[in-house]
Order: C-alpha cells, then structure tokens, then sequence
C-alpha cells in the first residue's frame, strides 16, 4: 500500500485516499453540521445524501468561503476526524499530496503549510492544482489521443465555490491564461433557495434539502425563450412543472420527487419549436386570470422555470446583474491569452470537471454558444470526465504513484530550515 495520502480538498466535498487507487476511500462535506436534533456540531462520516438523518434546517460551518480556506482551526478538527477516524493514517509516516485554488494568497498558503506541517507532522508535502491534475488523468487514459500527443487541453472546473478555464501545457498550468466566474455550486443552490421562498415556501435554511433538489431536478435548456414559453403553460403541456415533497420528519426523512417519470419529459423537447405571438397573447391572458394559488397546507412545492434558470447563470451571469462573461465567453479569454499556436489544439481539447458539470444538457448548451464566438476553421470538442468529480482525485493518484514523485515533494526538515515562502518556489513552474 502506498503512504502517499492523496486530498482533494474541496469547499464542498472533500476526496481523500491513498495515492494509486482508482477511487478515493472517503468523500465528505467539508463541513460540521448541526441538525435540529443536536445541541453540538458534528462530523460527517459520509455524503449526507446518503445518510437517513433528519438534516431539516441543520447549521453548517465551512472552513473554506469563496474558495479560499478562511478558518483553519475548523479545517485542522475536519482533517483530525479525517486522518483518525475515516482514514487511520499516521502523518509522520507519510506523504500528502494536496489540492488547492489557483492564486490562492501567501497567508492562506503558510496556514495550509503550518496545519500539515506543524500540527499534523506529515513527511513531505506536495501542492497540486486541479487543472494539471486533470489534464494528468484525461492525457493517461486516452496515450494515443490529441490531449496526449499534443500535451495540451483547456480544463473548466465548474466547482463549488468558482467556476475556472484553465489552459495546460505540459502538465502546467498556463496562470496568464485562467479565467474565472466567480459562480458555483454554492451560488446556485442559494439562487434555487431564493426563487423557490420567493413562489413557494420559505427554505433558506434549508440548504442540504436544496442541494439535493438542484441535483435531481435542474437542468441546462438549449433555448431559454421558448422553455420560458413552455413553463407558463397549464396541466399537461407544461414539460416542466414538478412537485417535490418535502421531509415530514416522520415516514420519511429525506425530501424526494412525487413523480420522477414526468420530471424527465423535457428531454423529450427537440431543439426546434417555437412558438407563435397568439399562443404567447392567449398564454398571457390565462396567467392573469387564474393564478395558481401555493398552498402552504401541504409539505411540497412546484417547480417550473427554475429547473433551467439556476444553471442559466453559468451561462448569463449578466441576468443576475453580474459584470460577468459568460461561461463561453471565459473559454475565448482564456484561449485568446495564449499563444496563437495553441488556440486549435485548446478548442479541440476542452475538458469539463466539477460538479456542476454534472447537469443534463450542459455540454450541448455550451458547444451551442461557444460555436460562433469560435473561428470557423477550428473545430470544437467538448469532453466530460467520466465521474467530473472524482477526476481531479483519480489525477492525483496517478501522480502519488509515480517514481519521481518523492523528489518533487517538500519534506518537514525543508521547511523547518527554508521557511514556507521558500519552500513554495518549488511548486511554480
């Protein structure tokens, strides 16, 4: 077994195993939470979707905010449960490959170096970012594809707290060239929370609840006007409209969609039907006399348009008022600041990780509007990762289980004598 513990440390889930595995060994919220139940906060021992607690308006503490790691004390008691109790390591004994935020600051670098070093005692530490770390598994998976040959790719990590575009060369990422909307998961699911207390029910403090409804029932439309035509429709012709029940506390402790068959009947939509000025003139006329009325007494909402305009934002963040581009627009700026020689291989060569990835129809809504910002002698290829949020872990493991891995780590006597500024000139390329 190898004694390189690998760790994706996310803001919303953190992925940690021992290097050369295919899969990590424990996925977590990077978070304590407190349900109703509970006078104190607790550790989570697995993804809270899968556990059968009440977590109705459970308080969650997060040591990382924006991305960035905020609260370190939180993130060192996170990892003591994680190294003790998930993963039964012995630091001293062992190596640490850790992920980490493009750009993140120096005082945010040396408390992530004193928590390893200092208070955990690892052996040696080596500082990955995501994107070479994707770039590393997509180019080992496919030797004889144009990622591989060409040592190049454009990876966009829709994650939790930010979304980047991110040109690799040589296993390095290119700094000059990211991009970033400062939009993630997290920013969706508090958009979904606001649309649905707005219409329907308060659940602002309901935050694992809306996570789960933003998995099970949003999606990317490929044609916003007419989807908006489609959900002000009544009964039967609207594709969209879906009741989700809530958790009564009782016969079931988890929330759930009443009818899973018909949430999925907006896949049947083609990408061609529009509709005509009278139908939207009869449409407008219907809505203002009969209004459907919430009614509080039952433990559900519907949901209609939000389903496709909370991931919308990724793609107009200027809707909400946000001075923005684009998700496609980014992928251009990214492409653009590097050299002309790269800009074919980095179109044909798009990479889409992170959980927001995960959404149906996102890859043909951004191929759509990424096609005419594009010249037109390049081609465009678009590729998600099988599982988009294990593949930054599945990378790093690959590495940890390369040969000349230990020369590329830090080790605890190097950065007792050198310090953690000087130490980090290691990890730039």
């Amino acid at each position: 077994m190898s004694n390189v513990v690998v760790l994706d440390n996310g803001g919303g889930l953190i992925k940690a195993g021992q290097g050369g595995e295919r899969n990590p060994a424990v996925v977590i919220p990077n978070c304590l939470y407190r349900p109703l139940s509970s006078k104190k906060f607790i550790h989570p021992t697995t993804t809270l979707s899968s556990t059968n607690e009440d977590l109705t308006s459970a308080a969650i503490r997060r040591p990382i905010d924006r991305g960035y790691l905020i609260n370190p004390d939180l993130q060192r008691d996170i990892w003591s449960h994680l190294f003790n109790s998930l993963l039964h390591v012995t630091p001293p004994s062992s190596s640490l490959l850790l992920t980490e935020p493009l750009f993140s600051l120096p005082s945010i670098q040396r408390s992530t170096d004193e928590l390893v070093f200092e208070d955990f005692g690892f052996n040696s530490l080596y500082v990955a970012d995501s994107p070479s770390l994707v770039h590393l598994y997509e180019a080992s998976r496919r030797p004889d594809g144009l990622i591989s040959e060409a040592g190049c790719s454009l990876v966009v990590d829709c994650g939790f707290s930010f979304t980047h575009a991110a040109p690799v060369f040589q296993n390095c990422t290119l700094n000059y060239g990211v991009k970033r909307i400062d939009l993630g998961g997290k920013a969706l699911t508090n958009y979904l929370k606001e649309l649905v207390s707005y219409r329907s029910i308060n659940v602002m403090d309901e935050t694992f609840l809306m996570d789960d409804v933003k998995e099970k029932l949003c999606f990317v439309s490929l044609d916003v006007e007419r989807d908006l035509q489609i959900a002000r429709k009544h009964g039967q012709d609207n594709l969209f409209r879906c009741t989700y029940v809530l958790p009564d506390g009782v016969s079931h402790t988890k929330g759930y969609v009443k009818d899973p068959e018909s949430a999925q009947r907006h896949l049947t939509l083609t990408d061609g039907s529009v509709e005509t000025k009278k139908e939207t003139d009869q449409l407008e006329v219907m809505e203002k006399t009969e209004r459907k009325r919430v009614d509080l007494t039952k433990n559900e909402f519907d949901l209609t348009n939000e389903r496709f305009l909370v991931p919308e934002m990724i793609f107009q963040p200027a809707d909400l008022g946000m001075n923005e581009a684009g998700l496609a627009e980014c992928i251009v700026r990214a492409v653009n600041s590097c050299h002309p020689y790269l800009h074919p291989v980095l179109y044909q060569s798009i990479i889409l990780t992170g959980g927001s990835a995960l959404f149906p129809q996102f890859v043909e809504r951004l191929e759509k509007d990424l096609r005419p910002l594009v010249p037109e002698d390049y081609q465009v290829n678009i590729t998600t990762q099988e599982d988009p949020i294990l593949g930054v872990w599945r990378g790093g493991s690959l590495l940890a289980s390369s040969p000349e891995f230990n020369s590329m780590c830090v080790t605890k006597a190097e950065y007792e004598e050198l310090g953690s500024a000087r130490c980090r000139k290691r990890f730039f390329h």
